[in-house]
């Protein structure tokens, strides 16, 4: 399913199949095809250089950018409403956030259909449709030449968030 993403340094801080389901149903919704697979064999990081975080489960029940955090923030500042078809407001504050860029693009889900994932882009007052399940998420984010130039590496280095921030 990731065949293509090349781990750079060690150790990795993976995720635990038991965390995810902790996690999803602490969310009340699972997460799209491939986040599982994505945190528990590659686990914290960022892929293609600086570029994606996906963000494990400790991540977004209580890290930085937990869920609860994000909501607040996006109830406070939300300004995409270039396309209210799309992701009204209110869509939105019942989405999940799973990941970001580097460049500070954000990556959600709907408990609806989980496997749609959408974009809430930094640079941008339209939400954004990146794919259907992880893998074409982040196939599009690298090559889609939207957010940013579009890249061929695939190098994942992973880190702990948790170490990090302390």
């Amino acid at each position: 399913m990731f065949e293509n993403i090349n781990v750079i340094g060690e150790p990795r801080v993976l995720s635990t199949d038991a965390e995810v389901d902790q996690a999803q149903h602490a969310l009340g919704s699972r997460f799209p095809t491939g986040y599982r697979e994505y945190v528990t064999q590659f686990g914290e990081g960022i892929l293609g250089g600086v570029y994606i975080r996906i963000y494990p489960p400790h991540q977004i029940l209580h890290g930085e950018n937990s869920q609860a955090n994000w909501l607040e923030r996006i109830n406070q500042y939300w300004f995409w409403d270039d396309d209210k078809e799309l992701m009204p407001k209110e869509k939105a504050l019942q989405c999940i956030i799973i990941g970001d860029t580097y460049d500070g693009d954000e990556l959600i889900i709907h408990p609806e259909d989980p496997e749609r994932i959408y974009v809430l882009p930094r640079y941008s007052e339209a939400a954004l449709v990146a794919g259907h399940g992880l893998v074409e998420a982040i196939e599009w984010l690298c090559s889609s030449n939207v957010l940013t130039e579009s890249f061929t590496a695939r190098d994942f280095e992973p880190f702990d968030s948790r170490v990090e921030a302390s």
